[in-house]
């Protein structure tokens, strides 16, 4: 027969079982929802985003993302072809390393272009490529907070503060939301350099895709106009083989799909 206190200590135990473990550290935290979004192993999605205006959809676009980690940097590196509209079929753009290079086979030249370019409504040209948070920022612990995720359901959060290590990337300072429960990425908020608020996104709809649940939607809310909504849907994930050749700039005007 246990004793009034060994019974009260192995309450305690089974109530709080990890009490005794370190938290884990900001950029642990950061990590282990980079290893939600993307799968550990190269991979093609089909990325649909759709612009709304006043809840009335005014453009939409499919591409189609082939992406591989780069064993030395741990970083992404993706191309993606532009599948619709008809005028923009068959366009192209690379990221690797830090660059970005833009491909269109009617004058078949690439040029080197901005991730922060606009590419369709609040959808920058950096948002549509594959990426690992914690390889690019800083992050710091910015306390724990109970928000509504994209369902409107509440979640315990951690509330991360991530500063850009590089120049080259999308955003320079972004705040963002991870659901303490699973790492999941609930929400995130874009900043410019100047600390003005650019968009809110919020990934939802987790669905079981190539081995884990990942979100298939993110929505994206502009700073200043909250009635400007972009939705980035992905769907078609498979695993596959990204050939070394395709993610080379001098390949693409010999890209074919296969």
């Amino acid at each position: 027969m246990r004793s009034p206190l060994v019974a009260t200590v192995l309450a305690l135990v089974l109530a709080y079982p990890f009490a005794g473990q370190a938290q884990p550290s900001a950029q642990e935290i950061l990590a282990a929802s980079d290893a939600v979004r993307n799968p550990d192993h190269p991979f093609g999605v089909v990325t649909t985003l759709t612009e709304y205006r006043d809840g009335k959809q005014t453009d939409v676009s499919v591409l189609a993302v082939y992406s591989k980690e780069d064993t030395s940097s741990g970083q992404f590196r993706s191309l993606i072809r532009f599948e619709s509209p008809a005028r923009d079929a068959n366009k192209l753009m690379l990221k690797t390393g830090n660059d970005l290079w833009f491909y269109d086979p009617a004058n078949k030249a690439s040029i080197r272009i901005s991730p922060q370019q606009r590419l369709l409504g609040q959808a920058a040209n950096g948002d549509v490529v594959t990426f690992n948070l914690a390889k690019d920022y800083q992050a710091s612990l910015a306390g724990e907070e109970e928000i509504l995720d994209g369902d409107r359901i509440a979640r315990q959060s951690y509330k991360l503060k991530l500063d850009a290590v590089s120049p080259d990337v999308t955003y320079h300072h972004i705040e963002m939301w991870i659901d303490r429960a699973n790492n999941r990425p609930l929400r995130a908020r874009f900043y410019s350099e100047s600390k003005r608020l650019l968009k809110t996104a919020y990934y939802r709809r987790y669905q079981e895709q190539l081995g884990a649940e990942r979100p298939t939607e993110t929505v994206i809310i502009d700073g200043l106009e909250p009635n400007w909504v972009t939705i980035l849907g992905f769907s078609d994930w498979a695993k596959r083989d990204v050939p070394e050749a395709w993610l080379q700039r001098d390949y693409l005007p010999r890209f074919r799909p296969e």
